[in-house]
């Protein structure tokens, strides 16, 4: 099982970005996915997660702001991100949810190397 992230980058306060998850070896429609965050120091945070029935569940610090979504066709997941401020600045990784296990949770089976945003102020 593979997840490819990318669409990071360096952007100001308030702008937006686009994160793709690439995801090879399970199918996206039938597993709850997930995108998590690390800042530098902290601990790794849930930050947004769609089911197979397409519920989607947001962390209270980018509820709406950020959108999760999904391209079945694609194989992917997207997290849309506005509005982006400094304390978004993280490291953003995917993962595929624990089958039976709370799709707003943290468990996981797999977690990609995730791709890096940066917010300035």
């Amino acid at each position: 099982v593979q997840l490819q992230a990318s669409g990071g980058g360096l952007v100001q306060t308030g702008d937006s970005l686009r994160l793709s998850c690439a995801v090879s070896g399970r199918t996206v429609s039938s597993y709850a996915m997930k995108w998590f965050r690390q800042a530098p120091g902290k601990e790794r945070e849930f930050v947004a997660a769609i089911s197979r029935s397409g519920i989607t569940y947001y962390s209270d610090s980018v509820k709406g702001r950020f959108t999760i979504s999904r391209d079945n066709a694609k194989n992917t997941v997207y997290l849309q991100m506005n509005s982006l401020k400094p304390e978004d600045t993280a490291v953003y990784s995917c993962a595929v949810g624990t089958v039976g296990s709370a799709t707003s949770g943290n468990s996981y089976d797999y977690r990609g190397q995730g791709t890096l945003v940066t917010v300035s102020s």
